[in-house]
């Protein structure tokens, strides 16, 4: 298996004693943005150089402005069922927890999607828990169906990614073949042992057979990927060596590695505390791991949900996070159900600000909060993404794209406040677009906009 566990350990262990030299050394090198070794990443995990830490976070910005430039997209998960078969030990949907468990109508998923649509999301992050009989791979391509289908004025999702369990090669393909976005997986944790306990008596508690489930997804044509630990479970410096790992195996098997990497930190839940988990990670330890984890891969998103504050949030988005969802509910209906008192929740979140807020704060900040989904639309996914992000021409695209989009939202759903940063923006950051046409093309675009067009993209 391409999990080495001792391989792991021997290379964090003989990096415990690195010198200042060679941690300057390491970071001399991730200042190339062409990637790190294991062992280099394992030395920059054992950084507590308050100087070298600065300019680790430093490094990690400049990598990151140089590929994403300013734009953030946005997206949203959307809850569908909380049927589940597992019992994860860090899950408030676990089947041993015993509330009234719900499954939602294709009624009431068109209805959660209309609530979306006048949020103004263009993306969405598809969730259910792992029940075969209550919500088979025919629910899923039902709810995918409808969510694609459901339009509002003119609100309309154009990219659903899709977060489920480990399933087989036949059910990838039907996800292919229902348009689907980024397939997204979290291993939870890479350490065998530690994973083996955190899921007892359950479907997921298979190890190697979650672990190669990108490998089948691939196989069925999938080719944006999205992988994740839940940070917590296990040592934080054995998680990030194991993603290294295994996004190398796809590199190497299929030729393009993770589409994304999530970040999430294990929060309280229903029926579960937060006693008896050893590795939590501080705040400091967690944006260390954002920024290694920019500077290692340097081309792979890297998304922030709503489990973290919105003061964290706006900290780790200088150097690494390049997706954030907002307005995010965790529960089953949990849209509709909001001002009703809520529903039972995945995980508690910490960042409770509106979509308007969090947009607010993302333009006060300078950054392009983006709806695109362009590129997967125009079929520029896996391999070919990669290849025009690596050579820098994604560049071109992305960044139009990003303003037209926030233009786009402004005129549908931002209030007047919202308008005028977003011109404001749009107006300031057009001047730094290097190609005469593309300058011309997105101005021009911009007033379609205004005049009632939409959904223009390059």
């Amino acid at each position: 298996m391409f999990i080495d566990h001792k391989y792991i350990e021997e290379v964090l262990e003989s990096s415990k004693n690195a010198t200042k030299e060679e941690i300057q050394e390491v970071l001399n090198r991730a200042k190339k943005s062409k990637g790190l070794s294991h062992k280099d990443i394992a030395i920059l995990l054992e950084t507590d150089n308050e100087e070298q830490l600065s300019e680790m976070y430093k490094i990690a910005g400049e990598i990151k402005e140089s590929i994403y430039g300013k734009r953030i997209v946005m997206f949203a998960p959307l809850y569908v069922s909380d049927y589940c078969v597992n019992n994860c030990v860090y899950c408030g949907y676990k089947n041993c927890n015993t509330f009234k468990r719900r499954r939602l109508t294709q009624e009431e998923v068109a209805q959660e999607v209309k609530i979306l649509e006048k949020m103004g999301h263009k993306r969405l992050a598809l969730e259910l828990g792992e029940d075969p009989v209550n919500a088979p791979i025919e629910y899923v391509l039902e709810c995918l169906d409808t969510i694609y289908k459901t339009q509002n004025r003119n609100g309309e999702i154009r990219r659903v990614n899709v977060n489920i369990a480990a399933t087989t090669v036949e059910n990838y393909k039907k996800l292919k073949k229902a348009n689907i976005g980024t397939y997204i997986l979290f291993q939870e944790t890479y350490n065998k042992p530690s994973y083996e306990a955190m899921h007892p008596k359950s479907l997921k508690g298979d190890y190697n057979y979650h672990l190669t489930a990108f490998d089948r997804a691939m196989e069925a044509g999938v080719d944006d990927v999205g992988a994740g630990v839940l940070f917590g479970l296990a040592d934080p410096k054995f998680e990030v060596l194991g993603l290294m790992m295994h996004n190398e195996h796809l590199e190497k098997k299929f030729g393009v590695g993770f589409h994304t990497i999530s970040m999430p930190r294990i929060k309280p839940a229903e029926g579960m505390t937060l006693e008896n988990f050893p590795n939590l990670l501080t705040d400091e330890m967690f944006k260390k791991l954002v920024a290694i984890i920019r500077i290692a891969v340097p081309f792979t998103g890297l998304i922030m949900s709503t489990r973290e504050t919105a003061e964290i949030r706006r900290e780790v988005l200088k150097y690494g996070v390049s997706q954030v969802s907002a307005g995010s509910s965790t529960g089953v209906g949990g849209y509709t159900e909001r001002e009703k008192g809520g529903s039972i929740e995945q995980f508690i979140t910490s960042d409770s600000r509106s979509t308007l807020e969090v947009l607010k704060g993302l333009l006060d900040d300078g950054y392009i909060p983006s709806y695109c989904t362009a590129c997967y639309r125009k079929g520029r996914t896996g391999e070919r993404f990669m290849k025009l992000a690596k050579s820098g021409e994604i560049q071109n695209v992305c960044e139009p794209n990003a303003m037209m989009t926030l233009m786009e939202f402004a005129l549908d759903y931002g209030d007047k406040e919202i308008l005028e940063k977003a011109e404001a923006l749009v107006k300031k950051e057009s001047e730094r677009i290097k190609r005469d046409d593309i300058k011309i093309l997105l101005k021009n675009n911009i007033e379609k906009l205004k005049k009632g067009e939409r959904d223009l993209y390059l």
